[in-house]
């Protein structure tokens, strides 16, 4: 799958605002909202990263961004299994988010082994 770098930067920054609207609306209590921060921190911070790897002055600072931004997805996909597992959100209201995080992953996993192997 080739992606225009602008689309990436849409994506996460699409994917900030969902996970925005997830914590905005999950229930008041202890557990919720304790899942909902994590899941609020790490679902943020991916399109952060992401921008940060386009500004890298090296493909090395580029992959380090970039892994740092495949971590943060990694833990907010495990955070939105908590939140379905854990029985605070229905699974079939955060389906659509684990698929866009996965496709994320895949996105920026293709980018990454694109640079390490032109910098091999």
């Amino acid at each position: 799958m080739i992606t225009k770098p602008g689309d990436l930067r849409q994506r996460t920054k699409l994917f900030a605002l969902r996970i925005i609207r997830l914590y905005g609306s999950l229930p008041t209590t202890t557990v919720a909202q304790v899942l909902g921060k994590q899941v609020l921190r790490s679902g943020t911070s991916v399109g952060a990263h992401y921008r940060e790897a386009r500004r890298a002055r090296s493909d090395a600072e580029f992959v380090s961004k970039m892994e740092v931004g495949l971590q943060e997805l990694d833990e907010t996909e495990y955070w939105l299994e908590l939140l379905i597992e854990g029985e605070v959100v229905a699974a079939d209201r955060l389906g659509p988010l684990i698929r866009e995080a996965n496709e994320l992953i895949a996105m920026m996993t293709a980018s990454v082994k694109t640079v390490k192997a032109r910098t091999r």
